[in-house]
């Protein structure tokens, strides 16, 4: 089947009309894979956090671990981490037949992305039981 003269250029102004739209889809794939992979680092900087706390006991020593576990972001200063409560109690010092007290480590980053969706704040969480 032969086109006509007046249909030659359809498929180029076509596809000039759905590129953008395309670009877009990509341009906020790859975003979100960057956003994911930021939320799945703090995730695991407060983790690392969180045990660091309940092993050693240590306020620095968990916000090291927790800034080594994040270092694929930079550098995150100490004020991005908080720790609930600041110490695990003394072994023997819980009562028996209670559940022990547990450390919450959160991770605190703003993400700054290519401008598509702007920045936003992203939070990680650690919990585990004291004495490890």
């Amino acid at each position: 089947m032969r086109t006509s003269d007046s249909e030659r250029g359809a498929a180029a102004v076509e596809f000039a009309l759905v590129l953008p739209v395309l670009i877009l889809i990509v341009l906020g794939i790859v975003d979100f894979g960057r956003v994911f992979n930021a939320q799945q680092t703090l995730t695991f900087a407060a983790r690392a956090g969180a045990r660091a706390m309940v092993l050693q006991n240590s306020t620095s020593a968990a916000i090291t671990a927790a800034q080594n576990g994040a270092s694929t972001l930079g550098t995150l200063p100490a004020s991005a981490f908080t720790i609930s409560p600041s110490a695990c109690p003394a072994p023997g010092q819980t009562p028996a037949g209670t559940v022990p007290p547990s450390i919450t480590f959160t991770a605190n980053y703003t993400f700054a992305g290519t401008g598509f969706f702007g920045s936003f704040a992203l939070q990680g969480k650690g919990v585990m039981l004291c004495g490890g």
